[in-house]
């Protein structure tokens, strides 16, 4: 499983009990700017041929969330090969308004060919949807 066990980092989680997951890898750890404060995972990871794509969110100053994205070993999910160094998605001037300001949040993407397809909620208020071809999106990995 893939989660946030300590509120600011994404962990590889195994168990073989389904309602205890102590222990766990820190796989992800907050390290530019727009995720300092926390992050964690969008969802499920999804199997492409590079790897497993793991969305992620990220808090920043302010509360403001973002969207991120990183690549796992496809053999070793607990090893991470990219990440994005800039946000995906972050809030525009007409998106920030809203029950909870600042807030963009995903729970899953899909890839559709070679299409990643990602619905978001905007503010608690509304959802959108973005697309970004694969390549583009590896390619704005470090």
């Amino acid at each position: 499983m893939i989660g946030r066990q300590d509120n600011e980092n994404i962990w590889l989680l195994a168990s073989d009990d389904v309602y205890d997951w102590n222990g766990g890898a820190r796989i992800v750890r907050p390290r530019w700017p727009w995720e300092f404060v926390q992050m964690g995972n969008c969802g499920s990871p999804i199997e492409i041929d590079e790897g497993w794509l793991l969305m992620t969110h990220g808090v920043g100053p302010a509360r403001n969330y973002c969207i991120g994205a990183c690549l796992l070993d496809r053999n070793d999910p607990a090893k991470l090969l990219a990440r994005v160094t800039q946000p995906l998605l972050r809030a525009d001037a007409d998106e920030r308004d809203g029950y909870v300001p600042n807030v963009m949040y995903s729970c899953g993407a899909m890839v559709h060919g070679r299409t990643l397809v990602l619905p978001y909620a905007v503010a608690d208020s509304f959802t959108r949807f973005a697309t970004m071809p694969l390549d583009r999106l590896l390619a704005a990995m470090a």
